[in-house]
């Protein structure tokens, strides 16, 4: 690749054309951070069908520390249908990984547990 020539009309073509890429590259970086910068995410990790009214759930959950969350954690049938819900409501105490067990009492024997959702919570007043 020759060297880049600013005097001719294809060189200052080639240098707006590499800096719209360096500025286009840099955007989607920008974009990526911030859109998941601070979010709340569960990752579920194991669960286990302990009975066939009850599923054990465990999940770590990533959040800004000092956050309090609220997650929905549920029990599926061999369908994909809910047998069972329940809220886990996680402090905003501890640190911004926190390790959580839950037991969803189920309608029917479940196959399977998922983390559904976590909303922050607001801070108490």
């Amino acid at each position: 690749m020759p060297p880049l020539d600013l005097r001719s009309r294809a060189g200052r073509t080639r240098l707006a054309g590499l800096a719209a890429v360096a500025l286009a590259v840099l955007a989607v970086v920008w974009y990526g951070w911030a859109s998941t910068s601070g979010q709340v995410r569960p990752q579920v990790t194991g669960y286990r069908v302990e009975s066939d009214s009850s599923v054990r759930v465990e999940y770590d959950l990533v959040r800004p520390e000092g956050t309090a969350v609220l997650c929905r954690v549920s029990g599926l049938d061999a369908r994909k249908g809910r047998v069972g819900t329940v809220e886990d409501s996680v402090p905003g105490d501890g640190p911004s990984v926190v390790h959580r067990s839950v037991v969803v009492r189920t309608s029917a024997r479940a196959v399977t547990g998922v983390v559904e959702s976590c909303v922050r919570r607001p801070a108490a007043p």
